[in-house]
């Protein structure tokens, strides 16, 4: 499979009307905004595929395997950037580690970024001015380009933190965000979400970080790692082929039986009613 690389910190491109995706399926080692200017049909993010229309904001993240399926003639807008920009704004501490957290954590999540119907609305007037700046390069373009990125970016954040079972706000501890960058970097490891595992990495101890968890979160520790899998879960039934043994062993659950278990409690039916009900 082809692999893109950046070259700079900071890339836009625009792809006019096509019909067949030119790159076929592929990864990158970068973040990519992927902005639907026109058009329709499905992007394809590892196993899973959703719709797409006019207006729809992807986020890829680096080492997914992706490519549309073009259904109406469509056309692109590109934002490409890697860690080295989202270093570069190290004077806004706190905004660069909840952008690294909303972008590693989005990779999780399919479908369009934009849940807002008004955030829709403005990232649409941004998208339109970035593509302007981008074509016209303009005195100070450059410039223009990074403050309405950088808006683009906040905005984003906004809108991928109401998905999330927790309670990031502009108020929160940078530990308390460091604690849930951790567990939703790792929800896939189980053996790095054990208390012992988690309170060795942060350096402190098992019932500290438990008081803790719960002050910040609202929740116990297992409670949140729990709901979160569950949350990831249903995703995979309703956007992906793989069966319910491998979405169980994806997720670190003993087997389909014990997924089978939890999910019945916490959702009332099983996998397959939860599947067979969405489509």
């Amino acid at each position: 499979m082809v692999k893109d690389h950046l070259r700079e910190p900071f890339e836009l491109v625009l792809r006019e009307y096509m019909d067949v995706c030119p790159r076929g399926q592929h990864t990158h080692s970068f973040f990519e905004l992927i902005y639907i200017v026109d058009g329709s049909g499905k992007q394809c993010i590892n196993e899973v595929e959703v719709d797409y229309e006019k207006g729809d904001l992807f986020l890829v993240a680096p080492n997914d395997s992706h490519l549309f399926r073009i259904k109406e003639r469509s056309r692109f807008f590109f934002i490409r950037f890697n860690k080295v920009f989202l270093q570069a704004a190290k004077k806004d501490v706190e905004l660069v580690k909840r952008l690294e957290l909303i972008l590693e954590s989005a990779r999780h999540e399919p479908g369009s970024i934009l849940r807002s119907d008004e955030d829709r609305k403005a990232v649409g007037h941004l998208m339109e001015l970035l593509i302007r700046e981008h074509l016209s390069h303009d005195l100070y373009h450059r410039e223009l380009i990074g403050q309405l990125v950088n808006t683009l970016l906040v905005i984003l954040a906004r809108n991928i933190a109401q998905v999330y079972p927790s309670v990031i706000d502009e108020k929160s501890e940078e530990r308390a965000v460091d604690l849930l960058q951790y567990i939703q970097s790792n929800i896939y490891y189980p053996e790095k979400l054990r208390a012992e595992a988690i309170s060795a990495h942060f350096g402190i101890s098992k019932t500290y970080l438990g008081r803790y968890f719960k002050k910040h979160a609202g929740e116990t520790l297992q409670d949140y790692v729990l709901k979160y899998k569950l949350k990831l879960v249903e995703n995979r039934l309703l956007h992906s082929h793989m069966r319910v043994s491998e979405i169980a062993d994806e997720f670190g659950f003993t087997d389909k039986s014990h997924l089978n278990r939890i999910f019945k409690k916490y959702r009332g039916m099983s996998p397959t009613e939860y599947r067979e009900g969405g489509k």
